[in-house]
């Protein structure tokens, strides 16, 4: 089991985090907003302009023992919902850290954690950056697949 943090470690990880997101926000041209939840100071978001999906919106949750964090990828299939979830399940035994997930209205999410002790920068930096180009490289054929009808060139 990992380690519990206590409030003056908590607050010293939540410090750490701020710093890099306002780090993250100015130096990457396409993060367009990186900051605090205004209403949970344990929660933090991160929105990425891209090409194959329009936004990427990141949330980042501090638990009591790990970060959580996740990114809506698109609604429930219209159609084809085997294709698309056995898809997603193949695609999920090549992803690190992170993995498809069914969440709130049964929408399609990449979830994942980490310990505390191993927040850093750089961990902070592949979680996004996995986040991101998993979506922006998977968002397309997802959604052509789920929603095949409207995409059809008979319309």
């Amino acid at each position: 089991m990992s380690d519990l943090f206590d409030d003056a470690s908590r607050v010293g990880l939540e410090r750490r985090i701020d710093e890099w997101l306002a780090t993250v926000h100015a130096q990457h041209p396409n993060v367009v907003a990186a900051q605090r939840a205004a209403d949970e100071s344990d929660r933090w978001m991160v929105r990425l302009r891209g090409e194959a999906k329009e936004f990427t919106t990141i949330w980042l949750r501090l638990g009591q023992r790990t970060l959580r964090y996740e990114t809506y990828v698109m609604p429930y299939p219209e159609e084809n919902v085997v294709e698309v979830f056995e898809l997603l399940l193949r695609r999920n035994e090549r992803l690190v850290g992170v993995h498809y997930a069914l969440g709130a209205e049964n929408a399609v999410f990449l979830n994942g954690e980490l310990v505390l002790g191993a927040v850093e920068e750089r961990e902070l930096d592949r979680i996004i950056g996995t986040l991101y180009a998993t979506v922006e490289a998977q968002f397309y054929d997802l959604v052509r697949l789920g929603f095949a009808a409207r995409f059809s060139s008979s319309q």
